[in-house]
């Protein structure tokens, strides 16, 4: 059975939206998703989402009654996981059109739940008490141990978020969209050493929805699902087993690029998570795109940027475009669009993309491969 995705579509706007709960996000974006798959509610058997709102409440807003939910929350990877979750599922016979949503008032938290972290937790226990406190604080642990090791420099780190805004530049929905430098990032607050401002995340409002089917129930040109890929590492950043490579982001890529029976080569479009600028360095390596200690000066030299050979985060990523606390279901939509030749900075030729999602920090990762034809 051929698995496709049949239906994609983000809110009506992402950035600032005050006036909108975190239902309502989820809502709005199933709607659009829903009307792009030239579909209804009552196409839908099956429900995946995660967070609060869960698959339940989600089901019960649209007026669903579904046979098969997953609610696997495994952080900004989570949309990846319910694709290929999805897949099989259909494939089993549990259902037979599965809508996934997301939803997030990560800037207005209009609706969204109470940060916490219990004193019992792992990271509670091992990590906080040290100063250990959120991604900013997290992610630098890796990215000074793969610059001591790489001889990564800081303009290449700031190269990363150089690159990704000129994508954004291209794009009328991204939330910073004027040209930058080296310069510029490097001059920005340091947030946490390395990392400035602008190589870190944006924090936004937002959501997205996809329709995952069969290709015989799809109403429109669809994307095709080639391959996919999970896996997960530790909790805690400190219990990686190698501070400068991501093993989750093997073993994911490798199992997607096995059973799509795809090479490197075949690859023309890329999207990698990107909470703060080095997770993209990290991707491109670990998906066997360049080798060990290479991605900083591969993506300096332009290799990323429009007009380059291995487009990457082409609607401007979680730095320029978006970033709502889950930026997994934006990269899916922006593969989406590349192949449908429907993006806003849309790259000539586009036939198979790639899509490699984060969760915490290094903890989960998943590899989606798409293709607008079969092989």
């Amino acid at each position: 059975m051929t698995i496709v995705i049949a239906g994609a579509a983000e809110t009506d706007e992402v950035g600032r939206l005050p006036d909108h709960s975190t239902m309502q996000l989820h809502l709005e974006a199933a709607r659009n998703a829903l009307a792009d798959a030239g579909m209804t509610k009552h196409d839908i058997d099956g429900i995946a989402t995660v967070g609060t709102p869960g698959p339940i409440q989600i089901a019960h807003a649209l007026g669903i009654t579904p046979t098969w939910l997953d609610g696997t929350g495994v952080g900004g990877s989570s949309f990846l996981f319910h694709v290929r979750h999805a897949a099989a599922a259909i494939r089993a016979g549990m259902c037979r059109t599965v809508l996934i949503t997301h939803g997030e008032s990560g800037r207005s938290r209009v609706g969204a739940p109470r940060y916490g972290m219990g004193s019992d937790s792992l990271l509670g226990q091992f990590e906080l008490p040290y100063g250990v406190v959120g991604p900013p604080t997290s992610f630098t642990i890796t990215a000074l141990r793969y610059m001591k090791e790489t001889g990564l420099t800081h303009e290449q780190l700031a190269e990363v978020a150089v690159a990704q805004r000129r994508w954004a530049n291209l794009n009328p929905r991204a939330m910073y969209q004027d040209l930058i430098t080296v310069d510029d990032v490097l001059g920005s607050k340091m947030v946490a050493y390395p990392f400035h401002l602008l190589e870190c995340c944006l924090v936004t409002d937002g959501g997205g929805a996809l329709i995952v089917t069969s290709e015989e129930l799809a109403r429109r040109s669809p994307v095709y699902l080639l391959g996919s890929g999970e896996s997960a590492e530790s909790p805690i950043i400190s219990q990686m087993e190698d501070f400068t490579t991501s093993k989750a982001f093997r073993v994911s890529g490798e199992s997607a690029f096995a059973e799509a029976k795809i090479g490197h080569e075949d690859v023309d479009h890329l999207m990698v998570y990107d909470a703060f600028a080095h997770v993209p360095i990290y991707g491109l390596e670990d998906l066997g795109f360049v080798g060990r200690g290479e991605a900083g000066a591969f993506i300096a030299e332009g290799h990323t940027s429009p007009g380059g050979r291995l487009p990457l985060n082409t609607n401007g990523g979680g730095l320029s475009y978006t970033h709502t606390g889950m930026y997994g279901m934006f990269a899916i939509q922006e593969s989406v669009r590349q192949l449908r030749g429907e993006a806003a900075a849309q790259v000539p030729g586009v036939e198979l993309s790639v899509v490699l999602g984060n969760g915490g920090m290094f903890a989960s990762a998943a590899t989606l491969v798409l293709s607008n034809r079969l092989p």
